[in-house]
Formats: structure tokens, sequence, C-alpha cells
């Protein structure tokens, strides 16, 4: 907790891309991460919700619509 509040900026710099542990008498209590970090995070969470609907409308064995990019 000293080092983050000091300078947390540089703590984050530090740290890459990957999560920093904020730690209380050696227990984690919190993770911070960087803004590109939470970004990539939140796509992951996107791009499964999305494999969800995908895997739940081939299981429904409707036939496919063949569409153009451009006609979208």
């Amino acid at each position: 907790m000293s080092e983050l509040k000091a300078n947390p900026t540089a703590v984050l710099e530090a740290s890459g891309d990957q999560s920093v542990a904020i730690l209380n008498r050696n227990k984690p209590v919190g993770y911070m991460v960087t803004a590109a970090a939470w970004e990539k995070v939140n796509e992951l969470l996107e791009d499964k919700e999305i494999l969800k609907i995908v895997e739940s409308r081939l299981k429904d064995r409707k036939k496919p619509i063949r569409v153009k990019l451009d006609d979208l």
C-alpha cells in the first residue's frame, strides 16, 4: 500500500499490462490494472458472450441464411 500511495502511476507503469495485487498486511485486498489490460479483459468477456450465442444458434439446427457483408 505504501508504494501505491506514494506513486500509483509508477506502480502501474512498472507492471506493464500485468495486474497489480494490492496487499494489506501481506494479504491481497484488491487488484489494479492498466486501462489497456481492462479493455482486453472486457473484449475477451464480450467474445465469450458472442460465442455462447453462436453455439446456441448452431444447436437449434435451423438452416443458415447466407448474407454478404456488403448487404449489411
